[in-house]
């Protein structure tokens, strides 16, 4: 693979972007400002960053034929979160970062978002008059690999997933052509980019619609493993409630990491998106003893402060890995679930700098509702089928050489997660893009139906295949 034609040509149709060149140490700032070091250790030959939606569509009709004939593949960046390797930077070829699409604009209760940017300053500005966002739950977060993969938010209980809340989406197709994806316009590739990913063409805004929005009450709780069976019941018991609060966010967490010493550590994020103080509702979830009490960090604060905090728990960026899968909300899937994930850390625990957790964050049945009353998806998640569970197993670690052992020790446990939910029926085939890991396949845990909508929509806009041929990396439709 040799870029230097492609590039060259990219130099001179695209005078205003900026071209950072391997070796040099911008490029070393931005191909090491991955959330993961496993995506940092693959080097394109160069990067772009276009400065405007004009300078995506000339990238596009000038990159095509060198994308299309193998010579030269691309890949796509935004905020650079999603840590599986490959789905936002390619090796020896060219990635277009987005960092430079900067802009937001708030109007009759619309907030248009250029996909540069990052949620922390989405917040601020809605803030400003009282309005908030389904949006990404940690500050630093970029837009669109929330945004067109589904997205969690700490409203999605009352609003649906994050990409239910884009009314448009200002979209450059492979043929440099520069179209928006509406209810009304364009409404099949519309209800495709909400879950399709890097499959349908490069976002350049997102408009989405905003809600009044006071203060949340909530924060973290941190306790021990001795607890977390009784967690696991509390979590079954309010989702199955028929009169289950649309105002609760929860997501709970075991996991391990050595500043807490050799034992497994709970943490719960909990919220009540109205602020109620000491909210009942949270009270299963925040009331357990033993915790830790200088680590509680409950109070009322803003969508803002919220995401900052959740941004705060983040490690500094070292290696990561995200796996998923997705249960119906039962508490023995759950418990052996933890125990499987348990008896799979222990011999991890002597990793250079492992912080590793299972997290659990539900999907109630108001938000799978939400959802259909939305406009659609293409994620596959039926109403009928909640209330479910995401299963997580986020991990973070130092050393490359623990690369192999930490994945594949992962991976083991997570089959045995999923095989275990299969013998007691309450196995579900979604695997949630953001989370999924490279050996998974969140499009095809879609359903047929929603895969032939994606394919429809593929040969309907991009009907050479550019994001399909030219653009390897994530998850392919055809594959």
């Amino acid at each position: 693979m040799d870029a230097t034609q492609a590039i060259e040509a990219l130099r001179r149709a695209m005078p205003a972007a900026h071209f950072a060149q391997r070796g040099s140490p911008e490029y070393d700032e931005l191909n090491n400002s991955y959330q993961s070091g496993l995506c940092s250790d693959i080097t394109p030959a160069c990067i772009v960053q276009p400065q405007a939606r004009e300078d995506v569509s000339i990238f596009l009709k000038t990159i095509k034929p060198f994308a299309l004939s193998g010579q030269t593949p691309f890949a796509i960046v935004g905020g650079g979160q999603q840590p599986a390797p490959g789905c936002s930077n390619i090796q020896d070829g060219i990635t277009l970062s987005l960092q430079r699409l900067k802009g937001i604009n708030v109007k009759d209760g619309v907030v248009q978002v250029a996909a540069g940017e990052s949620w922390g300053p989405v917040y601020d500005k809605l803030g400003e008059t009282g309005l908030g966002i389904s949006g990404g739950r940690s500050f630093r977060s970029g837009i669109g690999g929330l945004a067109l993969a589904g997205g969690l938010s700490f409203v999605s209980s009352r609003e649906g997933f994050i990409c239910d809340s884009v009314l448009n989406f200002e979209v450059v197709l492979a043929s440099g052509s520069i179209v928006n994806a509406n209810a009304h316009e364009n409404s099949d590739l519309w209800i495709a980019l909400r879950g399709g990913g890097n499959n349908l063409g490069i976002v350049t805004r997102f408009d989405f619609r905003t809600f009044e929005q006071g203060p949340l009450y909530g924060g973290s709780v941190y306790y021990f493993g001795q607890s977390f069976p009784g967690q696991l019941e509390a979590l079954v018991t309010e989702l199955k409630k028929p009169d289950a609060s649309e105002e609760t966010h929860l997501m709970l967490s075991i996991g391990f990491a050595a500043m807490f010493g050799p034992q497994m550590m709970c943490q719960n994020q909990v919220y009540c998106t109205r602020g109620i103080d000491k909210s009942p509702v949270l009270q299963p979830f925040t009331a357990i003893q033993p915790q830790v009490d200088q680590m509680n960090s409950l109070r009322i604060h803003s969508l803002a402060q919220a995401a900052r905090e959740q941004a705060s728990d983040r490690p500094a960026p070292k290696r990561s890995a995200y796996m998923n899968t997705t249960v119906k909300a039962d508490f023995a899937t759950l418990q052996a679930a933890s125990m499987i994930y348990e008896a799979a850390i222990e011999p991890l625990k002597p990793c250079e700098g492992i912080i590793a957790s299972m997290t659990l964050q539900p999907y109630p049945v108001s938000l799978l509702r939400r959802s259909a009353t939305q406009g659609g998806n293409v994620l596959g998640l039926d109403p009928a089928l909640g209330p479910l569970v995401n299963i997580l197993f986020l991990t973070f670690w130092e050393s490359k050489s623990d690369d192999h052992k930490i994945l594949s020790t992962l991976k083991e446990a997570l089959d045995k997660v999923d095989r275990d939910a299969e013998t007691r029926g309450t196995s579900v085939a979604h695997k949630y893009l953001n989370y999924a890991a490279a050996f998974q396949d969140p499009i095809g845990s879609y359903g047929t139906e929603n895969t032939e909508k994606l394919r429809h929509a593929s040969k309907k806009f991009d009907p050479e295949g550019l994001f399909q041929k030219g653009v390897p990396g994530g998850w392919k439709l055809f594959s």
